[in-house]
C-alpha cells in the first residue's frame, strides 16, 4: 500500500473524542484499502516491518486481542504479548514499571487494556511511546466504535443521516460511548435505549434521544447495535432478572419481523444468546455481526499503519 500524505491530528489513539472528523474518515478510508489487500490470496503487507508493537492485556480479551494481533501481523509488525494474570503486576509492581520494563525492549507501539477509565491517557504523559486505547474500563473502546462506523459505512454507503439505536446496559459500556462520539461526528443521529437503571443520568448531555420502549427504538432506528449486559462491572442489581430484562430489551425474531421496515443488527460481542438479542436474530440476514468482526482486523491495521506515520 503506497504511503498516505494524510496524516492524523493525534499521536495517540486514546479516545474518539481526541479524533476530528477528518481523523475518523481518514481511518475509514485507510482501512477500506486495507480490506481489499486481506481478501488477496497473500494478505501481508510490509507497512511495519520496523515496528514492535506490545499488546499489553489487563483485562482478558480474546476478540480484540486476537484482532490487533492479526492486524500486526499483516502489517508485519514484530509482536509481543503481555497477560497481567500471569505477570509481575499480580505481584504489586505498578503500571508505569510494568510498561517501563517493556519499552527497555526497544517497543514502539502499546495496544492497552485496563479495567480503569483514563489508563492510556495516563500512561501517555509518562512514556515516549504511542498508546493505543483496547478498552479502559467503562470508558472508550475507540476501535469498536470506528470498525461499527466503517461496517455501517458499508453496509449504506454512508454513516451521515442514518439512524443508530444503541441498546442494553449503556450505563456500563465503552463502547456505547465511543459509538455515540463516532457517529455523532459523522453526522448520524443517535438513541439510547434500555431500563431506567442502565441509562446514565448524563446521557442527555451528550445530545442523544433516550427511549424505554424497544418497539419504539426499533421502529426510529435503521441499525440497531445491542450491548450484553456487563454483569462483571455491576457490584449491585439494575434489574430483577435477567430473564425479565430479556422480555423487555432482548430482541427476538417475532418483534424484528413485526417491524413495518427493515433494520440492521449490530453487536459487539460477545453475544449472550437469548439475552440481549435470539440466535435466530444473531444468525439472520439481517445482522452483521461477522461482518463487524472481519472489519475490525481492517480498521486496527489502519489505525496503526496511521499511527506509526506519526512516529517522530
Amino acid at each position: 500500500m503506497s504511503t498516505t500524505i494524510e496524516q492524523l491530528s493525534t499521536r495517540h489513539l486514546l479516545g474518539i473524542k481526541d479524533l476530528n472528523e477528518n481523523d475518523i474518515q481518514l481511518i475509514l478510508d485507510t482501512a477500506a484499502n486495507f480490506k481489499e489487500v486481506l481478501n488477496r490470496p497473500i494478505k501481508k503487507v510490509p507497512s511495519l516491518r520496523d515496528i514492535t508493537i506490545a499488546n499489553v492485556f489487563f483485562e482478558n480479551s480474546t476478540r480484540t486481542r486476537l484482532s490487533f494481533e492479526l492486524a500486526e501481523k499483516r502489517l508485519s509488525a514484530d509482536t509481543i504479548n503481555f497477560a497481567a494474570s500471569s505477570s509481575s503486576v499480580s505481584k504489586g509492581e505498578t503500571l508505569i514499571d510494568t510498561v517501563n520494563n517493556i519499552l527497555a525492549m526497544k517497543v514502539d507501539m502499546i495496544v492497552m487494556r485496563h479495567p480503569y477509565a483514563g489508563a492510556g491517557v495516563f500512561l501517555s504523559k509518562h512514556i515516549d511511546a504511542q498508546i493505543v486505547n483496547a478498552g479502559d474500563g467503562a470508558h472508550e473502546h475507540p476501535t469498536q466504535a470506528l470498525l461499527d462506523s466503517f461496517s455501517i459505512r458499508e453496509r449504506f454507503g454512508d454513516v451521515a443521516g442514518r439512524k443508530v439505536a444503541i441498546i442494553g446496559d449503556i450505563l456500563h459500556s465503552r463502547v456505547a460511548l465511543s459509538n455515540i462520539l463516532c457517529l455523532q461526528k459523522q453526522g448520524a443521529e443517535v438513541m439510547v435505549c434500555g431500563p431506567t437503571t442502565l441509562i446514565p443520568k448524563y446521557i442527555s448531555s451528550l445530545g442523544v434521544k433516550v427511549e424505554h420502549n424497544l418497539r419504539q427504538a426499533l421502529q426510529w432506528c435503521d441499525v440497531a447495535n445491542m450491548l450484553r449486559i456487563q454483569l462483571e462491572r455491576q457490584d449491585i442489581g439494575y434489574f430483577p432478572s435477567l430473564r425479565e430484562y430479556s422480555m423487555l430489551y432482548g430482541l427476538n425474531k417475532e418483534i424484528l419481523d413485526s417491524l413495518d421496515k427493515e433494520i440492521t443488527i449490530m453487536h459487539p460481542g460477545p453475544i449472550n444468546r437469548g439475552v440481549e438479542i435470539t440466535s435466530d436474530v444473531a444468525d439472520s440476514k439481517h445482522s452483521i455481526i461477522l461482518e463487524q468482526v472481519e472489519n475490525g482486523v481492517a480498521v486496527r491495521m489502519a489505525v496503526l499503519y496511521l499511527l506509526a506515520g506519526q512516529r517522530g
